[in-house]
């Protein structure tokens, strides 16, 4: 078993408080990905887990070990946690070629010669690098230098890979083949991978589950469905989509509506009743709405009631090609719409909008939380 437990655990340096009470279970063999603004906490999280950062606070698990509580005076050295690490900057050995780098951990583990030749060449058959065996990292390009890195960490068969943001420095094009060629490969070993990221489109294609961290605590642990459909509160909305959820203040009217000012749209049935039961009728809310789910009323997708549609004036149009993110206004109201690319709207003009109202959010104005 390679499960990772974190116990109500703390990191402070001084006055500054890194992780707050951070409660977390990594499932064995699960691809569990921290992600969250720079500056959150998910690489202070990975660090402890590794053993190069003790916690202030609380109790790490792998698997059946407790490798760190301060209270009991316990902390294993990185060395005895059976954990590899793949680093964004691939900390190679310049002086060493391929062959030798991915070897090296075995080396120090006095791994006898032709079982070091025999797990170097395996792995380097997985990763594509037997070619490379005898170059030094100066001759290999970026991809090829990450694919030496994680063969190093893939080599020693630890328990737990713990990668930090390892794909960072690559190019847009080999990221995305890097990103299917990793999770493939931990689908293969079956190795519980915990995978630090900033970057949402990373997190939601590669993990099984994803913790969302910020300023040091965690917000939501979820499948990447979980935390893009029912979003914990308006920090993982926000945080996770692209271009991001849309919020607007909104009152709650006593006939079932999200009134805006400018215009109003009916709430579904059971969503007012959930309003009801939580009190929030004739109170201010945030209403939350993803920019797929507002459509050009003329290729609205789905039969949706005309209460639950506004005359927009069109502000700005991004047109990607296969889409165009269409920023609106009503009045003072702004929001973000994605059209598909047949949608013949023109900025400056108007154009009737729908919001499927099945897809819409309400958090509390004053905690951010969801109401549904």
């Amino acid at each position: 078993m390679a499960e990772v437990r974190l116990i109500n655990v703390w990191k402070q340096f001084g006055d500054f408080t890194a992780v707050k009470n951070m409660n977390l279970h990594i499932k064995d063999g699960e691809f569990m990905i921290l992600l969250g603004p720079s500056g959150c906490g998910k690489t202070t999280t990975l660090r402890m887990i590794a053993g190069l950062e003790e916690p202030t606070k609380g109790q790490i698990y792998i698997g059946d070990t407790l490798v760190a509580d301060p209270e009991k005076g316990v902390f294993v050295p990185p060395k005895d946690r059976d954990i590899a690490m793949v680093f964004q900057s691939y900390a190679l050995y310049p002086h060493m070629t391929v062959y030798d780098n991915i070897a090296f951990p075995l080396k120090l583990r006095k791994v006898p010669k032709d079982e070091i030749d025999r797990r170097v060449r395996e792995v380097a058959e997985m990763l594509g690098l037997t070619e490379l065996l005898n170059r030094k990292p100066r001759e290999l390009s970026g991809g090829q230098r990450q694919r030496v890195a994680l063969g190093r960490a893939i080599v020693r068969k630890p328990r737990v890979f713990l990668m930090d943001e390892p794909l960072s420095n690559l190019d847009a094009k080999l990221r995305v083949k890097m990103r299917a060629e990793l999770k493939k490969l931990q689908r293969q070993l079956g190795v519980t991978t915990i995978y630090v990221t900033h970057d949402q489109v990373e997190a939601m294609t590669m993990g099984d589950r994803i913790a969302v961290i910020n300023a040091g605590e965690l917000q939501q642990v979820g499948t990447p469905e979980e935390v893009y459909d029912k979003p914990a509160n308006t920090f993982v909305a926000g945080f996770i989509g692209s271009p991001p959820m849309n919020f607007m203040d909104a009152t709650v009217t006593e006939d079932g509506f999200a009134d805006f000012g400018e215009f109003r749209l009916k709430f579904l049935p059971d969503q007012f009743e959930v309003l009801e039961e939580k009190n929030y009728v004739g109170k201010d809310v945030i209403f939350g709405i993803r920019p797929e789910d507002i459509y050009d009323a003329l290729f609205a997708q789905v039969k949706i009631p005309g209460e639950n549609m506004a005359r927009a004036m069109v502000d700005i149009i991004e047109n990607l090609g296969g889409e165009k993110i269409v920023h609106l206004r009503v009045e003072d109201v702004t929001f973000v719409g994605k059209f598909p690319a047949e949608s013949r709207v023109q900025e400056g003009q108007e154009v009737d909008v729908v919001f499927d109202m099945r897809k819409a959010h309400v958090f509390d104005k004053a905690t951010g939380k969801a109401v549904f």
